[in-house]
């Protein structure tokens, strides 16, 4: 693609100018007529001086592209499809209107795409990081049944969803997190700089001292003398974690035990399962076969535990059982879940039974995060106070006994 300088007319009349890049001259002057310009004159534009300095510059700076510009562009296609913008049109508007280079770029990825004949989900599908392979699927689906303008609709209402319950973990999570690094922040001052000043204090006193306080001198001189070790290791652990939870046996298993942490396992389960029937829900509805949708919701749901169990219903219903008993074999949804989905397949009515299961474990989630700070604060203010009741009692348990032993012998 090449960069035109064009010169044109709004509506009004007034002049204005610009630079576009399409293929020829002929796709610049389409994106002018989509956005309201009639064209005056369209030539190459001339590449200025310094262009590869700006542009390194402009990489390194450039902000990338976030769930919310997503959420924005579901929103913008939906009402371009509801007016009967045809697409070429719709994305050419997009890419004039677009401040982040980002998304410019993608825009621009996207129409020259299709340009050269591909479908809009296999123009999506080209930049599946983004967006996602759920996302692409109900693309796919919306043109193939033409229910196009619906499904973007639906993507945007599913995605803001996403959005709020992450924000509401995100808030819920905050101030223990803040916590819990202050009291780390804590625990290392003082045994590298803190406790020390006491031991040069409490080697003069030449008397044992007690068990607590040994125990901190001894905490403290080891982080003294090994911290870089403490630090690589702390690293090296880190990464081999995360390197390990990359792959798939090691994001099995660590999806399927966060599931049981206290407090906020209940919260990930109930979250995940309503996103999974939010997500079945929607297929459904949109006339994917059970298979493919429940294969695509597999990928969704954001947790490779649960996701095994989808492909499992997956694999029953292509044995020709019901919904229902291959939800039961899974053993992650409660009775009163099974039983709506149980009644939804008997009466024909399981796309709307299961947006009201996601209604319901939203609900469910709602409630257990305005809960989670109550819940974690009682055992922040346990641990604060068993740290300094720990470190009071090793500082001060020796001065305590030379003012006693003072005492003592200055009564005799």
């Amino acid at each position: 693609m090449a960069t035109y300088a064009w010169r044109g007319r709004n509506n009004r009349g007034e002049l204005a100018n610009g630079e576009l890049e399409a293929m020829t001259e002929g796709g610049v002057a389409d994106q002018l007529l989509a956005i309201g310009i009639t064209p005056v004159h369209i030539a190459l534009a001339e590449a200025p001086k310094g262009e590869q300095t700006e542009g390194l510059l402009a990489r390194l700076n450039r902000k990338p592209v976030v769930i919310d510009d997503i959420l924005i562009f579901s929103r913008q296609m939906y009402t371009l499809n509801k007016a009967g913008v045809p697409i070429l049109r719709a994305f050419a508007g997009l890419q004039a209107s677009a401040t982040k280079p980002a998304m410019v770029d993608m825009f621009k990825d996207i129409r020259s795409s299709l340009d050269q004949g591909r479908e809009l989900s296999a123009s999506l599908a080209r930049h599946q990081e983004l967006f996602g392979a759920f996302y692409i699927s109900m693309v796919r689906v919306g043109e193939m049944t033409g229910r196009l303008t619906e499904v973007f609709l639906r993507l945007n209402e599913h995605m803001e969803f996403e959005r709020d319950v992450r924000e509401r973990i995100k808030q819920a999570t905050r101030y223990p997190m803040f916590v819990m690094i202050a009291m780390a922040c804590a625990i290392v001052i003082l045994n590298i700089f803190v406790i020390p000043i006491f031991a040069k204090v409490f080697a003069g006193f030449h008397t044992e001292l007690p068990l607590i306080t040994r125990g901190l001198l001894g905490l403290s001189n080891w982080m003294v003398a090994w911290w870089p070790f403490l630090i690589a290791v702390t690293v090296a652990a880190v990464m081999a974690v995360r390197s390990y939870v990359r792959t798939p046996k090691g994001r099995y298993q660590w999806d399927s035990r966060k599931l049981k942490l206290p407090i906020i396992g209940d919260i990930i389960l109930k979250a995940t399962l309503s996103r999974f029937a939010r997500s079945f829900a929607l297929s459904s509805q949109s006339g994917v076969p059970l298979v493919q949708a429940l294969t695509v919701v597999a990928q969704t749901v954001d947790n490779a535990f649960i996701g095994s169990r989808i492909e499992q219903m997956r694999d029953g219903i292509e044995r020709g059982e019901s919904i229902s008993r291959c939800a039961t074999a899974t053993g992650v949804f409660t009775p009163v879940v099974l039983q709506m989905i149980n009644v939804g397949e008997e009466t024909g009515e399981l796309d709307s039974l299961l947006f009201e299961i996601a209604d319901m474990y939203d609900r469910d989630t709602d409630y257990a995060i305005k809960g989670l700070s109550a819940a974690i604060e009682p055992l922040l203010l346990a641990v604060i106070a068993g740290l300094v009741l720990l470190l009071a009692l090793g500082v001060f348990l020796p001065l305590w006994n030379m003012g006693q032993a003072a005492m003592g012998k200055g009564g005799g």
